[in-house]
């Protein structure tokens, strides 16, 4: 089975700080991130693994319960699993606590009641667990070496990955309309009644242009502090040194159509793309007609993944005899991935 070089698992994570790990839905990925994170941890990287699929598979990898907080699962191994629907709520929250400085009385039920819809909106979601992703990349350097990211199937990691680009577009759609809004009301406070330069009005209560000034300016720096949030977010997708995406499929039509969709969509969006991991191969050993012909087609499809993603290191693990759950079968996964390269 010619392929053109291997991809060193033990290279990416010993140089990397984060590692993405992307695919098709059902082919291994949450088994392999968490193997790759085991085997990061025996080297004594001190490792966050994150999920962000809203279909949880952590805790069925690891055998154990992990949630929405910080878990240590193994020495130098934290989880964590990302819930869509909590984080889309806690982003709300957190937008609620600023508006009700700027709503009246009369208006909190009214704003409380958008933003439950807004919640719901498309994209909500993917931006809250972006905003959550960015954060935590920023935030755990000092307490780790590598974050790795079981992410969804391709499709809803492809919008969130792009999705820095997007919000930064929209974040300087409303600079540039607060501004102009700003100018509004300076032009406005001269037509004031009563109002000029030398005798202001004393009160933002009392002047309601002073106060949408001093509003302005509030949301100005919040969308400058999200912009730069997601900006810094981006710069760190796109630098290879610091970020590897590595895809996870099967010698399969579907995962190799869509694994080959997906690299196209990463290469178009900057995003470096360290390898991919051909999960579940065959034996080459079965005798009857029925595992033979299995085995054939097999072999076809790793020829076409060979041709399809010429030139992109791959590293092959074989079809386990059994489920991979626990730390202890995790862990001899995890040499499994790496034992060739040691």
């Amino acid at each position: 089975m010619p392929q053109d070089h291997d991809l060193d698992i033990l290279q990416l994570i010993t140089r990397r700080k984060l590692i993405m790990v992307g695919g098709k839905g059902g082919v291994g990925k949450t088994t392999t991130a968490s193997a790759i994170a085991v085997a990061a941890a025996n080297q004594g990287r001190r490792v966050l693994l994150i999920s962000t699929d809203p279909a949880h598979s952590l805790a069925d990898a690891f055998d154990r319960t992990i949630g929405g907080r910080i878990t240590r699962m193994a020495p130098n191994l934290d989880a964590l699993e990302l819930d869509p629907d909590t984080e889309a709520e806690a982003y709300m929250d957190r937008v609620m606590q600023q508006m009700r400085r700027f709503a009246g009385p009369d208006q909190i039920n009214e704003l409380q009641r958008q933003l439950r819809l807004g919640a719901q909106s498309p994209g909500a979601q993917e931006a809250a667990i972006l905003e959550r992703m960015a954060t935590l990349i920023e935030d755990s350097e000092n307490n780790y070496d590598l974050l790795i990211f079981d992410t969804a199937p391709t499709g809803h990691t492809l919008r969130l990955l792009t999705l820095p680009e997007i919000m930064a577009a929209w974040t300087d759609g409303l600079l540039k309309h607060n501004k102009r809004s700003e100018k509004l009301g300076k032009a406005l406070a001269h037509l004031t009644p009563g109002r000029s330069v030398d005798n202001p009005l004393k009160s933002p209560e009392e002047n309601p242009v002073e106060g949408m000034d001093q509003r302005g300016q509030e949301l100005t720096e919040t969308l400058l502090r999200r912009q730069r949030l997601f900006q810094r977010t981006r710069r760190r997708l796109n630098d290879t040194e610091h970020t590897a995406f590595v895809f996870v499929m099967t010698p399969e039509k579907l995962p190799i159509l869509e694994t080959g969709r997906a690299i196209e969509a990463l290469a178009s969006a900057n995003i470096p793309v360290a390898g991919v991991i051909v999960n579940r191969i065959m034996p080459d050993t079965a005798s009857s007609s029925f595992w033979q012909a299995r085995i054939e087609r097999q072999r076809r499809y790793l020829q076409e993944i060979d041709s399809l993603l010429k030139g992109l290191p791959q590293k092959r693990l074989p079809l386990m005899e059994d489920d991979v759950s626990g730390l202890e079968a995790l862990s001899n996964f995890a040499h499994l991935m790496t034992e060739e390269l040691a």
